[in-house]
């Protein structure tokens, strides 16, 4: 184990990141919901957006850029459908609730929709489709993000990450679903890489120039400027198909925008209201409750032998197996449950600046 990593309990951490939502004004029952999509995220082995987001809420909360208060609008309400305003409230608690309110739907309907503008920053969208799986149904979840991909031949950042996550039960210990962005890697990735001082791989990055680049450090740098871009899913050009994530993300930004009537492209990077810098985003939430289609017990059972007859496929030389989407995630948790989370320098310095300013000092970190 690398002298650099210390690896905490999950229950600490989560308990940790709850109280700094509180004591940054957050109401106990909606930082119970941020902490629980964050330490979700940390078990899953999903490190770009568990605690390595927290300092980002942190300053944006002291900021004024979030309100630790979620005041929720219901502009429109239909049995099988929905339109929130946000009122730029904490992103994880309007998300939490949205899907909350699609299942619902979809329990008395068969659907439930539910999209949202006005929102903020909602962590991992695997975590809302989850929710949808639990009840025994399809989750869909996708959100618009600053710009960060740029459109097929070109190389400016106006499209956001935009994940376009979905899943569904089987009969397996672990769920089928897919939770990546519609670029190639994500910015947070990109953070993680920095952090740990390694190069990025080449062909993810498009600079201004319509070169690539691997340093993290400068990609970051040049990303706030608009001088480097996150190559959509297929990388740069048509040749290895860059439209496809180019068009994924674009349906992804009309899911979150035109159907909610919210910000989109270039206004994600911020506006200005009262004085006041925000930072807004919209989502789309959906469930499909597979009791109104076909038996659960029968769809989990056709599920499941789909995920295992793609892994009994025949493999290449030299690997020793294929997985399904949701499987790495699942082995993950199961062994942070018994090692913890790990925790490198950067974020160790992240936990004692909050700690210290916030004065939760009924917390020892062995750092």
């Amino acid at each position: 184990m690398s002298d650099d990593i210390t690896y905490l309990d999950r229950k600490i951490l989560e308990n940790f990141m709850r109280d700094v939502f509180i004591g940054l004004g957050v109401p106990k029952e909606d930082a119970d919901i941020i902490a629980d999509v964050l330490i979700t995220s940390d078990i899953r082995g999903i490190d770009s957006h568990g605690i390595q987001r927290c300092k980002m809420y942190y300053d944006r909360i002291k900021e004024g850029i979030y309100e630790v208060i979620t005041k929720i609008d219901v502009i429109k309400d239909g049995p099988t459908t929905a339109l929130w305003d946000g009122n730029c409230g904490m992103g994880h608690v309007i998300a939490y609730k949205a899907m909350k309110t699609a299942i619902e739907k979809a329990k008395k309907y068969g659907l439930g929709a539910v999209a949202v503008r006005n929102s903020t920053h909602f962590g991992i969208a695997g975590y809302y489709s989850l929710m949808a799986i639990k009840e025994g149904m399809i989750g869909m979840a996708v959100t618009n993000a600053r710009p960060s991909i740029p459109p097929t031949f070109g190389v400016e950042p106006m499209l956001g990450t935009n994940p376009l996550t979905t899943g569904a039960p089987t009969d397996e210990d672990f769920p089928f679903l897919i939770d990546c962005a519609t670029s190639i890697i994500q910015r947070g990735k990109v953070e993680v890489y920095n952090r740990i001082n390694k190069l990025l791989p080449d062909g993810v990055i498009i600079t201004s120039e319509g070169e690539t680049e691997t340093d993290p450090g400068k990609v970051l740098e040049e990303l706030g400027k608009g001088k480097a871009a996150l190559l959509p899913l297929g990388g740069k050009g048509e040749e290895t198909s860059g439209y496809k994530g180019y068009g994924y993300a674009t349906l992804v930004e009309v899911l979150s925008a035109a159907l909610t009537g919210g910000i989109y492209l270039k206004d994600t990077i911020g506006i200005t209201e009262n004085d006041q810098k925000r930072l807004k985003v919209g989502h789309f939430f959906l469930a499909i409750n597979v009791e109104s289609f076909i038996s659960v017990d029968s769809f989990e059972k056709t599920a499941g032998n789909i995920m295992r007859g793609l892994r009994s496929a025949k493999k290449v030389p030299g690997e020793e197996r294929i997985y399904t989407a949701g499987e790495k995630e699942y082995i993950a948790e199961q062994e942070r449950i018994k090692t913890g989370i790990p925790i490198n320098k950067n974020l160790q310095q992240d936990i004692l600046i909050m700690q210290k300013e916030l004065g939760l000092t009924q917390y020892e970190f062995p750092f």
